[in-house]
């Protein structure tokens, strides 16, 4: 059966803001923030809505041991040359630690990943990431 998706509400994108505290960086919120002011504001309301749904229903640390290129990347942060592609976040709210796989240009490797460290360096949440298996992302 399908069902309808509804529009997001400005209620529904804060709230989703809230859920996602910690998993976006300020410069890419400040565009965000803009963005909700503007005719796109739907666009932005949904898409806030789709991502913490995401981010809060992600596997947790250990819920893909063993998947390898299988485990699905949720989340994909980039910055020039630089790519990191999620799979697990920490299950500690507080800690803002995910595993996946990270290139930082020099190829990919498989490890624990400091989202924090992660925006630090300017990285931005990918909002037209389509979750897949990890084989299937850019090397």
């Amino acid at each position: 059966m399908n069902t309808i998706k509804l529009p997001a509400t400005k209620l529904q994108a804060a709230a989703a803001l809230s859920q996602m505290k910690g998993f976006i960086g300020r410069s890419q919120l400040a565009t965000i923030d803009a963005g909700v002011w503007s005719e796109e504001r739907q666009f932005f309301y949904d898409k806030l809505v789709e991502m913490a749904e995401i981010i809060t229903t992600m596997p947790v640390t250990y819920q893909t041991d063993g998947q390898g290129d299988q485990a699905i990347a949720q989340l994909h942060y980039f910055t020039a040359g630089c790519d990191w592609y999620i799979t697990e976040r920490d299950c500690e709210t507080e800690k803002l630690q995910a595993f996946g796989k990270a290139n930082l240009g020099h190829g990919a490797e498989l490890g624990y990943i400091s989202i924090v460290e992660v925006l630090t360096c300017g990285a931005e949440l990918d909002l037209y990431w389509t979750p897949k298996p990890l084989g299937r992302c850019p090397a």
